[in-house]
């Protein structure tokens, strides 16, 4: 698979984290060191053969959704000239299970190379398990970031200058995994009291309780995790019998990129709030996912947020009830987020065709308090469904369609190049169409005047697909735009 490299710097992990521009200076946090003797860093003990696994949930995460990560040290990877520890992951999100792998510092492990499909789970472990790297390293020459004491007052400060200042709070007795503990809790003042718990001689932290900084209201969990499972000298690949979910998106011919959003703002039906939604693509496709962008607005004041908002995603039959609740299949009654600004992906499960979705807001308050119904109400999206063929070829149902020849992906790519005019292209396509050499999904003529002005992004999909960068079925979607704006007219 291809790999993200990537490079956090310190502010990155702060300002994601939310801990800038903490206040400090609360009761007993004013000060810190615990009488235990000995020094911790983040990797601390880490060796081949270890096997962890965790519950976590981040709040930039499907707004602190739990998953479970689990990842094995199967040995070492080279990126450039740098050897990492070569960690295999499996990651399981609700029904979704992704396998993959993350190369992790030697000096502190975090994510710095990993599969395109782990990119969301890697900044989670990032800014939840590993952002402790900023502060504690096994560089033992580095005065400030090398293994920190616990006896030590702080270990640094929390963000900027006058930020909270991380320190050893006090000794805890758990039971984990690895039997009954004495570990030492680190943390800081940010309207809250934020505990990690931390175990020497272990190379990550057994569990964390960490909340975002807000100025008003009650703050939402910003990370919380606990060790479930570790086990040492494991040889065998744990994960060599678990079947990743994500296969079948793209067996069903799914984007993995979204752009051209669709983006409106309306009022709720009761006028409490406004709300902003966008939604990629145009035209989702059966089986396939929806990427939604959300926001909710004060309706006086929307250049502001509302915070603390319950909502929840549903779909509205022909008679008016409600066929699926989103939450629900989550295992929640409702979903929370506290900022007013919401990214999900939203798994298209209905027939093709035109689809009531209803962005439903209960109420806003603390997330486990009812919600005030003074702000309830919704806002009704409709999106018309494709028909995807993959899905029921997958099935089983209809003969899978003959292969594009490949002298159309070299007609595409002088199109592209500018060798051939747009209307020589489409008819080209049209004829391709009619005569069922390229098979596209039952679509809608649009009202369009079949001016045959082709969008620019329909052009890079077309280079795309001619150089094997895009599959034959992204590109057929882009075809299916033109032909259900009008823009390309098929006579039958």
């Amino acid at each position: 698979m291809t790999r993200h490299v990537i490079i956090f710097v310190f502010l990155t992990i702060v300002f994601g984290l939310g801990f800038s521009n903490l206040a400090f200076g609360q009761g007993t946090m004013s000060s810190g060191g615990v009488d235990v003797e000995g020094t911790w860093y983040l990797g601390e003990g880490l060796k081949t053969g270890d096997y962890f696994e965790y519950a976590l949930c981040e709040l930039d995460l499907n707004d602190c959704a739990p998953i479970n990560l689990k990842f094995w040290i199967a040995g070492d990877v080279t990126n450039v000239s740098e050897q990492l520890w070569d960690a295999k992951v499996v990651v399981v999100d609700g029904k979704k299970i992704i396998k993959g792998s993350m190369g992790l510092g030697k000096v502190s492990p975090e994510p710095i190379i990993f599969d395109d499909d782990l990119f969301e789970y890697a900044i989670a472990f990032k800014s939840s398990l590993a952002w402790l790297g900023a502060f504690a390293t096994s560089e033992e020459g580095d005065r400030i970031h090398g293994p920190q004491a616990f006896s030590s007052p702080a270990w640094g400060k929390i963000g900027a200058i006058g930020g909270a200042q991380l320190i050893p709070i006090y000794t805890d007795t758990i039971v984990t995994p690895l039997g009954i503990d004495d570990t030492v809790v680190v943390g800081w003042y940010s309207g809250d009291v934020n505990k990690i718990w931390i175990l020497d001689d272990f190379p990550f932290p057994l569990k964390a309780l960490t909340y975002a900084w807000v100025t008003t209201g009650i703050a939402p969990i910003q990370v919380q995790y606990t060790l479930l499972d570790y086990q040492e000298n494991v040889t065998e690949d744990p994960f060599k019998d678990v079947v990743e979910t994500i296969t079948k998106e793209e067996q069903l011919g799914c984007p993995a990129v979204f752009y051209e959003y669709v983006s409106k703002s309306v009022a709720t039906n009761t006028f409490s709030m406004g709300v902003q939604y966008n939604y990629s693509p145009r035209y989702p496709m059966e089986g396939c996912d929806i990427d939604w962008k959300i926001n909710f607005k004060k309706k006086f004041d929307p250049k502001n947020f509302v915070d603390q908002v319950h909502y929840d995603i549903w779909v509205q039959a022909e008679d008016g009830s409600i066929v699926r609740q989103f939450a629900e299949e989550q295992g929640r009654a409702e979903l929370f987020n506290g900022f007013g600004q919401v990214h999900l992906l939203l798994p298209v499960k209905e027939k093709a065709g035109l689809v009531k979705y209803l962005i439903w807001v209960h109420g806003t308050g603390p997330e486990h308090q009812t919600p005030d119904p003074e702000y309830a109400g919704f806002v009704t999206v409709e999106i018309e469904i494709l028909e995807n063929p993959l899905l029921k070829e997958l099935n089983g149902d209809v003969v899978p369609p003959a292969a594009i020849p490949e002298w159309i992906k070299n007609t595409a790519g002088w199109w592209a190049e500018g060798a051939i005019g747009d209307s020589d292209f489409v008819q080209g396509l049209q004829f391709l169409i009619k005569e069922g050499i390229m098979k596209i999904p039952p679509t809608t003529q649009g009202p369009g005047s079949g001016s045959n002005e082709i969008p620019d992004w329909i052009k890079n999909n077309a280079r795309w697909w001619a150089e094997g960068q895009i599959d034959d079925n992204s590109f057929v979607q882009g075809l299916q735009f033109l032909i259900k704006e009008g823009i390309m007219k098929i006579s039958s």
